[in-house]
């Protein structure tokens, strides 16, 4: 019977630290249990328990797979509203508006871009 149990469990074990072993969900709980030690330090238990409970989802479901598409779809989503602000600063000098219009369709433009690089640059 023992013979029959050991190999599952050794499987069992040996996947459980495969799944732990994923390096993005790693640094991703290391990252949510920083912010879980800075709300404690600030005295801060709503923050506490909502970074607890992510902190438990990541650990029960975390895949580095599912990071990687997340954050694809971020950046996807980035790219199309650095594209509809393109869009909307050429409508702007198309229709020839005064400078102070474009100007702030530039502004908008230029934070979207921001925004792409820094979701760009983020591991997960």
């Amino acid at each position: 019977m023992i013979r029959q149990l050991l190999p599952g469990l050794v499987c069992l074990l040996f996947s459980g630290s495969l799944l732990a072993a994923e390096p993005l969900c790693k640094q991703k709980e290391n990252d949510i249990q920083h912010e879980i030690d800075v709300a404690r330090k600030h005295d801060n238990q709503r923050r506490v328990n909502g970074l607890e409970r992510a902190l438990t989802e990541v650990q029960a479901s975390c895949t580095d797979q599912k990071l990687k598409a997340a954050q694809l779809e971020r950046i996807n989503t980035q790219k199309e509203k650095v594209g509809e602000r393109e869009h909307e600063l050429k409508q702007e000098r198309d229709k020839g508006h005064d400078q102070e219009k474009i100007e702030k369709r530039q502004q908008k433009l230029d934070e979207a871009r921001r925004e792409l690089k820094k979701t760009q640059a983020e591991p997960y």
